[in-house]
């Protein structure tokens, strides 16, 4: 073991070294062009709000209507609409797992992946893609219905080097998802330590608005000796919205995201962030996200005032069902 630690310190020493910042690439192991994600935009004004509705028990409300939500764009309400299918649409999800710095500490929990997967992608109509980082990110196994190829890899996998670069491996994974076929929920399960280490093709601003440009659901499932834990209640965006007359809700985000990459990028997402420590929290915390995942409405709105930038959103109910909210906080409105 102490081999293995001072190897794992000197690769962490090496991935300190890394070259300066480079512009995004293109797709790894794809000759498809890059996608340039302010088409989404161009395309559509539409925003799309994913949002979990569970009460304290976990159990998810069903049966709302738009008259039931409240949608406000930086503090302006919205009208909305509400698609009512809960876990009927296919999903795309990209599973990316970290196995650079002490990440081979976790391989074994790690190998339960596979079987999970198939809880999230639903009743085989549904499709996976398994990506694996360090320092960059690596296509292991394309997309596909068939789960077996991840579960193969997933139980063979190899520790990489001393980088985390979850900034480079999001922005790749929210490419990978933008070419998916869009009647499909598009879904990136991200498992990994909680901060960025070595990233090159993306500043946290530049994934902000990547993410912001996308309909991408991001659930974070991290390794940490701290308790595991659920984030982003509805006090969580309360609190969060009394601060914006502090500071920009960029900034805000920029130093969130230094702070816990792996926790800001799902909250902005409208996805869900946890903790494990032991393997069998490892399966429930993964068993319980890809359950939520495929029981959130899907709120819509085109914006009432465009402006250019990083918007706030907050999403509310119309009344107390003794529920909370799982929503997206942020969406970006590029130039036109």
């Amino acid at each position: 073991m102490s081999f293995l630690l001072t190897g794992i310190s000197s690769l962490a020493l090496c991935a300190q070294q890394l070259p300066p910042i480079e512009p995004p690439l293109p797709v790894p192991g794809s000759d498809a062009p890059k996608t340039d994600l302010n088409a989404i935009t161009v395309k559509s004004t539409v925003v799309v709000v994913p949002t979990l509705v569970a009460k304290k028990d976990g159990t998810v409300l069903y049966g709302l209507k738009p008259q039931d939500f409240i949608v406000e764009d930086n503090g302006r309400p919205q009208q909305i609409r509400v698609d009512e299918d809960l876990d009927t649409a296919p999903v795309s999800v990209v599973v990316a797992v970290e196995q650079g710095r002490m990440s081979i500490l976790q391989f074994q929990k790690f190998a339960h992946l596979g079987a999970l997967l198939d809880l999230l992608i639903g009743d085989g109509r549904g499709e996976a893609a398994l990506v694996t980082f360090d320092s960059i990110p690596h296509l292991a196994t394309d997309f596909s219905a068939d789960t077996e190829p991840v579960k193969r890899y997933l139980a063979n996998l190899q520790p990489g080097d001393g980088g985390a670069a979850i900034y480079d491996t999001v922005g790749y994974a929210t490419q990978l998802l933008a070419e998916r076929p869009s009647s499909h929920r598009r879904v990136l399960l991200l498992v990994s330590e909680e901060r960025d280490h070595g990233s090159r093709h993306y500043h946290a601003d530049q994934l902000i608005k990547k993410i912001g440009l996308s309909d991408v659901l991001v659930l974070s499932v991290c390794y940490s000796a701290s308790r595991t834990e659920l984030i982003h209640d509805s006090t969580t965006q309360v609190d969060a919205g009394r601060a914006m007359n502090l500071m920009s809700p960029l900034v805000m985000a920029i130093n969130a995201m230094k702070k816990n990459a792996a926790r800001q990028i799902a909250v902005l997402s409208g996805g869900e962030f946890t903790r494990f420590t032991r393997e069998k929290g490892f399966d429930d915390d993964v068993a319980r996200l890809s359950m939520h995942a495929r029981n959130r409405y899907l709120l819509s709105f085109q914006p009432t005032d465009p402006t250019p930038g990083l918007h706030s959103i907050r999403v509310k109910l119309a009344e107390d069902y003794g529920a909370k909210i799982v929503a997206r906080t942020s969406y970006w409105a590029a130039e036109r």
